[in-house]
């Protein structure tokens, strides 16, 4: 059976989980999630990909798997209450039952949060209580270097408010710095445990919502 046919079967199933992914960039979670949800082993479709980037490739990464890729950027002058308000109406718009934050560099207000009670998921490159916020692995790779950890990992949890990285764990993975590690070969195992953490918890975390 084809990854399309199977696409297909579970689409026409109720029970599927509907997802709207919010990107900034390259987007290879992203990824990670649409072949999981092609080949089967999640019972998820994407409904569509939102990015405040109108030149991030998960966009692309999303037309190649006919899902809706939609850029919402914010304007300068835009408050942020605002923006998140319109992005909010955004995402309601394709129903969904979850949204999942997979490298979206913004932090979201009430504005958006509290129309999407217990249902917005982040994936964060770091482990609970440390490096939160931007440029979390450089961060804990220039901690290695200066002797202070030997390990730092990825963590996805719930967004309940705007505190950043802060919110409930649903699931936790540590990844060691090796000694001799670069920081491009710390970035690669973390990327790789980001992909298979961010898909176990959905499968495990991501249920229909009652309607």
């Amino acid at each position: 059976m084809t990854p399309q046919s199977v696409a297909t079967q579970l689409s026409a199933s109720a029970s599927v989980v509907r997802l709207v992914v919010l990107i900034s960039g390259h987007g290879s979670n992203l990824q990670a999630i649409l072949d999981a949800c092609a080949f089967g082993e999640l019972n998820a479709r994407v409904a569509a990909v939102i990015s405040n980037k109108a030149d991030a490739f998960g966009l692309e990464r999303a037309r190649r798997s006919n899902v809706p890729a939609v850029v919402k950027p914010k304007r300068k002058e835009q408050d942020r209450r605002v923006y998140d308000a319109e992005l909010a109406d955004l995402v309601a718009s394709f129903q969904p039952d979850w949204i999942v934050l997979a490298g979206w560099m913004r932090v979201l207000t009430s504005a958006f949060l509290d129309r999407f009670p217990n249902r917005v998921i982040n994936l964060h490159p770091a482990l609970p209580g440390t490096f939160p916020g931007t440029h979390a692995i450089e961060r804990a790779y220039e901690a290695h270097q200066r002797g202070e950890i030997d390990r730092t990992g990825v963590m996805v949890h719930l967004v309940p408010d705007e505190g950043v990285d802060v919110g409930p764990v649903l699931a936790q993975a540590e990844v060691p710095i090796r000694p001799g590690d670069t920081l491009d070969a710390l970035e690669a195992r973390i990327h790789q445990t980001e992909h298979r953490l961010l898909v176990e918890t959905l499968k495990t975390h991501c249920v229909k919502r009652e309607t």
